[in-house]
């Protein structure tokens, strides 16, 4: 009987997985000694080698895949980002707002531009120069003026159009008409101190309703007007800081000489 079974055994384990002969030899170490314990030992290699030879469908390397597919499993997260993930970041805001003012039409772009000049050219030439003139002050603050009421006027221009997103409504007519009354107002006062804080805050309300009032405005001319309105602003309370100062190195000038 052991003669026939060891053929027996050499064709079911070379015909077995290699999980099933390493499960099975401990039986047959421990019970070698033992007939009945071989035949039926036998009984059942046999019984499977002829199961996994029958199913095409089962061979060794599906039975593994699928023994060890719950092993090789991990979380979602566990998992490490790539280099490409990690290392991409997203733009600033500044970034994003000079590549939204580089993609403005060119005329609107450089007209904007041009129009800042009357602003910024005072306070440069008063600081260049060391004296305060009040000529241009008030030039620039006139030159504010008529700024602050084509930017009320121009949402009339946007609202009044048939397929305009924007309706003729009180709240659009009516918040066109403040900016140029705020810009009225700033040419009435005698102090050029006081008329340029008139013009601030009127470019900061017109600001306020270009912005965040009418979305529908593209980015880039939002972008532009914010940009115009700090070189503006600025320039307005340069030329107030200058002309404080000046008049009073002036005075003080004045005063030395008199003693």
């Amino acid at each position: 009987d052991k003669a026939n079974m060891f053929p027996l055994l050499q064709r079911c384990c070379f015909h077995m997985p290699f999980k099933l002969q390493k499960s099975t030899s401990p039986r047959l170490l421990l019970h070698g000694k033992n007939k009945t314990t071989w035949s039926s030992v036998g009984l059942c290699l046999q019984r499977d080698a002829c199961h996994l030879s029958r199913s095409p469908s089962l061979n060794p390397a599906s039975v593994y895949a699928t023994k060890l597919q719950p092993f090789h499993t991990s979380l979602p997260f566990l998992k490490k980002k790539t280099p490409k993930e990690s290392e991409t970041k997203d733009p600033g805001i500044l970034q994003r707002s000079m590549k939204s003012l580089k993609d403005s039409p060119k005329p609107a772009l450089y007209l904007s531009l041009a129009g800042l000049i009357p602003f910024a050219s005072v306070p440069l030439s008063m600081a260049v120069q060391g004296t305060y003139y009040p000529e241009l002050a008030f030039a620039q603050i006139t030159y504010g003026a008529v700024t602050v009421s084509f930017l009320g006027g121009m949402r009339w221009g946007f609202a009044l159009p048939e397929n305009s997103p924007a309706k003729p409504d009180w709240l659009n007519l009516a918040n066109s008409t403040i900016p140029p009354l705020l810009a009225w107002q700033a040419l009435l006062f005698k102090d050029i101190t006081h008329g340029a804080i008139m013009l601030v805050m009127a470019l900061g309300i017109a600001l306020h309703y270009d912005v965040s009032l009418l979305p529908t405005y593209p980015r880039w001319f939002k972008v532009l007007r914010v940009v115009g309105t700090l070189v503006m602003v600025l320039s307005l309370l340069a030329t107030a800081a200058l002309k404080t100062l000046l008049e009073n190195q002036l005075s003080d000038s004045r005063n030395k000489c008199q003693n």
